[in-house]
């Protein structure tokens, strides 16, 4: 039996290396990427493949996949995570953190998205999912940049599972509240 295959991003610490590490104790093979480095580590220990790398870089989602497909054969899930993009307050927030966070929350799931797809085609389907927010639905004064780009992923993620579900693609929101490990930005 083939083991899938799965690729987790900001996967060092926190919620995305549990999620590693739940994948790995199902009998998938990860492979990771975070900036700080602590995914080649992680992935070391759980017997996959690590990279450093940052999620809005292209050239780094791209090293990611065509390493894991270089290794592997396959890739049958994503797990797009990603750190917090800045907050301040609404209106003083300034045009280039608004894009960094467009970079960073939706278009890294876009540009993942572009890279997967025909893999994903090509081996008869696969599973996408972007961890999100709870703030989609009820956004916070304190995050605005978050709770408006995970509103226009929720938009994208809809679209995107209704364009691929002819392919057996899936694509969900995990919404999840607040965690231990969020860090104080």
């Amino acid at each position: 039996m083939t083991h899938k295959v799965a690729i987790i991003t900001a996967a060092g610490r926190g919620m995305g290396a549990a999620i590693a590490q739940e994948l790995a104790a199902n009998e998938y093979t990860v492979a990771l990427m975070s900036p700080s480095g602590a995914a080649e580590t992680l992935a070391q220990s759980l017997g996959g493949l690590g990279l450093t790398g940052s999620v809005t870089r292209v050239e780094d989602l791209q090293r990611l996949v065509d390493q894991t497909l270089a290794r592997y054969g396959r890739i049958d899930a994503v797990v797009n995570h990603t750190g917090h993009p800045p907050k301040g307050p609404l209106l003083a927030i300034p045009d280039e953190d608004w894009h960094a966070g467009l970079d960073l929350v939706m278009l890294n799931v876009v540009r993942m998205a572009r890279l997967v797809t025909p893999i994903m085609q090509a081996q008869g389907g696969g599973a996408i999912v972007n961890i999100s927010t709870y703030a989609v639905f009820e956004p916070e004064a304190t995050f605005p940049v978050s709770a408006a780009m995970r509103a226009a992923l929720a938009g994208f993620t809809k679209l995107y599972a209704d364009t691929y579900a002819a392919d057996n693609i899936r694509m969900n929101n995990l919404l999840p509240g607040f965690i231990d490990s969020l860090p104080e930005t």
